[in-house]
């Protein structure tokens, strides 16, 4: 497989399917451009133990995976905007609390975007880790998290390729 090449299910050493879905009812606003569409169709692997995420897409639907367990945690099906580009059309994540610890759709919202922001694309991301950071910290009832090991816990790094 060359470097350009889009990964697919066959890609991953093991996957689970979201075993229990639930519709997320808050989406992304953003559109994606072209430009970004075509990269987050080549999916993103992660390369060592800090990375979280495991990425691909199948026809329109982009799944989001932990890398770790290989289980599915979002399955974003995208549409095209009016225009150019593409849209988040519809979304569901795992209800299973087994195997992942919901904290509710504005979270959800938050953390689609932000894989696809941070993680696939590579972008800083600022306002969107100030976002996890923020809720993170209300969900939790405290107020002086460190902002680090809040967005390393649930998001991870990047490796650059």
């Amino acid at each position: 497989m060359t470097a350009d090449a889009p990964l697919t299910r066959e890609s991953f050493r093991r996957l689970h399917p979201i075993s229990t879905p639930r519709p997320v009812s808050q989406l992304p606003e953003r559109v994606w451009t072209d430009e970004d569409w075509d990269r987050i169709r080549r999916g993103y692997r992660a390369r060592d133990m800090d990375e979280k995420w495991n990425v691909f897409v199948e026809g329109d639907v982009l799944f989001l995976h932990r890398s770790w367990t290989g289980r599915g945690v979002y399955e974003v099906s995208f549409a095209p905007a009016a225009g150019r580009g593409m849209k988040i059309a519809s979304a569901v994540v795992e209800a299973d609390g087994k195997r992942y610890r919901n904290m509710g759709d504005e979270y959800d919202r938050l953390m689609m975007e932000l894989v696809i922001s941070a993680i696939v694309l590579g972008e800083p991301a600022a306002e969107l880790r100030a976002g996890l950071v923020e809720l993170t910290a209300r969900a939790s009832g405290t107020s002086d998290l460190p902002s680090g090991v809040v967005q390393h816990s649930a998001l991870g790094l990047r490796t650059e390729s």
